[in-house]
């Protein structure tokens, strides 16, 4: 028993090195220039550890879109939508910080922006299976949750495009009054 505790933990260790260097790779670079082969140099492992862990870089990938996605459904959980619109909306800027340059790359990089679509599919699915207070026509839906999560993207990306020069709060009240209460707030 006690040697498959040490590879319990052996295996979880070699999971976070590769991990790491998979999100240090997709910091650096497009998804696309990402291989196996510097990947599992970086994590300072050979190649065949890496597939004793995962069948292909896909694998990793929807592995780690899939945790992003249910780190959110969990942080927001027990908020309704749309009245709990405010906390959500600061939810999703204070887990964007907390990512660091993870969550800007994913979110704002041209090469992301699909992984970026099928966290936000993931988190929107999640959503309506567990809205029951939302509209029954599954269309005015739709429309409503494109907009909410459009608008809070469009407003992260363009704050970190600008360099985040408006400090993290601020811009978190600027998101919710434009969200919330659309451009008439601000004028």
């Amino acid at each position: 028993m006690a040697n498959s505790g040490k590879e319990d933990l052996r295996s979880r260790r070699t999971r976070e090195f590769i991990r790491k260097a998979f999100e240090d790779m997709i910091c650096e670079m497009d998804y696309e220039q990402i291989s196996i082969k510097e990947l599992t140099e970086r994590a300072n492992i050979n190649r065949k550890t890496f597939y004793l862990h995962y069948n292909s870089l896909d694998d990793l990938l929807r592995e780690m879109q899939n945790e992003l996605a249910q780190a959110f459904i969990e942080r927001t959980k027990g908020l309704e939508r749309p009245r709990d619109l405010d906390k959500i909306t600061r939810e999703f800027f204070l887990s964007h910080e907390e990512l660091g340059k993870l969550g800007e790359r994913i979110t704002c990089s041209g090469s992301y922006h699909y992984i970026s679509r099928r966290i936000t599919n993931d988190i929107m699915g999640n959503v309506w299976k567990e809205d029951k207070n939302g509209s029954s026509n599954p269309y005015i839906q739709n429309i409503y949750m494109t907009y909410v999560s459009q608008s809070t993207l469009a407003i992260y990306k363009q704050w970190v495009a600008d360099g985040k020069k408006i400090p993290l709060e601020n811009i978190i009240q600027i998101a919710i009054k434009l969200v919330c209460n659309g451009a008439n707030s601000l004028m």
